[in-house]
């Protein structure tokens, strides 16, 4: 007889990490993929990732899950993590769903000018009347990141603690804390010595405004001075939620990210496979909120991510989902680190992880993959819960799904999740 699991006292909430893929794309669908090379710029092919992606989300919306999020990256001309501008793709989603929250997971804020990002997230928290959580990002791909972070001197993140890590860690934060400024202040007057940034240019005050009696009658207080310079500006609108949307911070796996996104009160996701990892950084989330006076239980305000396979046989979720990610993954996620989340303790501690291990059994074996019957599924889950009761998120990461596999499979796996395995866990 199946044991039934213990229900949490607070439900755990679910959610989908959509890293769109463009059908046809990778070693799956190797000779198209070469054939439409580059396939990123082929309208008919992305056409087709925008049906797909548009169908999940509906899917997801009405077979209950909490969330879909959604990650930030340029580029991609090999069609992999083809989600250019997640704002925009999430707007389009929230045209189209009906309760489920969105989440761009997340924006790399040192590729944005702020305001500008504070203006475009609060439309978008407008336009779906408060249904977006912000994930906010550093970004580690210095193919575009080094592009388009160029005007702060910002390249791309590598959690190495050098002077390039440093300096992208440093515009992340200052981004974010002029976002916050024009979300909560009517009017902001702010000179930025990290990006040499003034608001207004010049901080002195811009002369010769022309409108100054309409300003002066119906504008913000404070945005004119008594010879009529503009000495701050209003950023609008203001966000749906006040004073702004949750901030979720994507895979934060060193421990400076992990504290600072506890002090800013940001929930993070973590990427960490194997369940005692992810109780260790779950307790250093949780003794760092309480020095900052946020009292959280173990694993609340948090999420973890794994991918989730689920058919009527562990064998059949192995051969249905396991083949069709770790070459794709190996081959373009490996030489950015994260075959090191397949780490067993077994391994050679110097010796990184080569590619030739990153199958489906190793993806079971630390816990990054749950591939199995629904059973199978729900005992992976309440192994997390058994180290951290209060775990607040638990996200599907959908690599090697969407775009690789047919769309009603990738669409019943969800449903197997949403029908099968979340009603234990609510």
């Amino acid at each position: 007889m199946q044991k039934t699991i213990p229900r949490k006292e607070v439900p755990v909430k679910f959610s989908i990490f959509l890293n769109p893929q463009i059908p046809g794309s990778g070693y799956a669908a190797e000779e198209n993929a070469k054939a439409k090379r580059p396939i990123g710029r082929d309208t008919e092919s992305y056409q087709r990732l925008l049906h797909e992606v548009r169908e999940i989300a509906v899917h997801a919306d009405q077979v209950g899950f909490d969330a879909l999020m959604m990650t930030e990256h340029h580029f991609h001309s090999e069609g992999m993590e083809f989600s250019v501008n997640p704002l925009m793709f999430l707007t389009d989603l929230a045209a189209r769903t009906e309760r489920i929250l969105l989440a761009p997971l997340g924006l790399v804020l040192p590729a944005w000018d702020p305001i500008r990002a504070a203006e475009d997230v609060a439309l978008l928290d407008q336009f779906c009347k408060g249904r977006l959580r912000l994930g906010v990002a550093r970004g580690y791909q210095n193919r575009w990141m080094n592009v388009l972070g160029q005007r702060w001197q910002a390249a791309a993140a590598r959690s190495d603690g050098s002077a390039t890590d440093t300096r992208n860690f440093d515009v992340f934060g200052e981004v974010l804390k002029i976002m916050k400024l024009a979300w909560t202040q009517e009017t902001l007057r702010y000179k930025s010595d990290v990006l040499d940034y003034q608001v207004p240019y010049p901080y002195d005050g811009i002369e010769g405004w022309p409108a100054q009696e309409w300003t002066r009658t119906f504008g913000a207080p404070d945005e004119l001075d008594e010879d009529g310079r503009v000495r701050a500006v209003s950023v609008c609108p203001r966000p749906y939620q006040n004073p702004h949307p949750e901030l979720w911070q994507p895979f934060t796996i060193s421990d400076r990210s992990v504290i600072r996104a506890a002090q800013e009160n940001i929930l993070p996701w973590m990427f960490t496979p194997n369940p005692d990892d992810h109780a260790q950084k779950a307790k250093l989330y949780q003794e760092e909120s309480a020095r900052q006076g946020r009292h959280y239980k173990l694993g609340e305000h948090t999420g973890i991510l794994k991918i989730v396979g689920i058919a009527d046989t562990t064998e059949q979720a192995i051969n249905t989902f396991g083949r069709s990610i770790p070459k794709d993954f190996a081959a373009f996620f490996g030489p950015f680190g994260y075959l090191e989340v397949l780490r067993k303790k077994e391994d050679e501690k110097h010796e990184p992880i080569s590619p030739e291990k990153g199958d489906a059994k190793r993806m079971r074996d630390v816990e990054m993959a749950l591939f199995g019957t629904p059973d199978d599924v729900k005992r992976g889950i309440q192994r997390m819960l058994d180290r951290m009761p209060d775990l607040e998120w638990f996200g599907l990461y959908m690599q090697g799904q969407q775009g690789v596999l047919p769309l009603d499979t990738v669409k019943r796996n969800l449903e197997l999740f949403a029908t099968k395995v979340a009603p234990e866990f609510r």
